[in-house]
């Protein structure tokens, strides 16, 4: 059996441009009810990603990472398409950044606000800290 038998074609794109797009053998996504793993020759689905980080293996059985935001993802015929709304490598994490976003987050939460602007609130925390936990994970400080 060949290796593509055990490989799809993996987009990921987000408003910036294209992020990945090349072959993979699992790609482990953040979804509402938590962590969905993709593999070579998955059902068919349609997939509302979250906040978080997002894990791809390559052909050669490295690893990557990313932070991603929201978005969603199309499985079809052995192909998977994510967009979402941003996605960072560790490497591009402005931690100090990230840490300001978080406190300013915290703050607004603390805040006696509308139920929207609550949840923009939490939706900015999430972000922050999945920056931060990816980060932390990469020793970038």
């Amino acid at each position: 059996m060949s290796t593509n038998a055990h490989t799809f074609r993996l987009q990921v794109m987000s408003i910036n441009g294209v992020f990945y797009d090349d072959r993979c053998k699992n790609v482990i996504l953040p979804c509402i009810d938590g962590e969905m793993s993709i593999m070579a020759h998955h059902e068919e689905m349609f997939l509302a990603i979250y906040d978080g980080t997002i894990r791809i293996q390559k052909e050669d059985d490295s690893w990557m990472e990313a932070v991603v935001g929201i978005g969603s993802a199309q499985v079809a015929n052995n192909r998977c398409m994510i967009l979402v709304d941003t996605v960072e490598r560790p490497e591009d994490i402005d931690v100090r950044r990230a840490q300001e976003a978080l406190e300013a987050a915290q703050e607004k939460i603390r805040q006696k606000n509308s139920i929207q602007e609550y949840k923009m609130s939490q939706a900015a925390m999430a972000r922050a800290l999945s920056r931060l936990k990816l980060a932390s994970k990469y020793n970038l400080h």
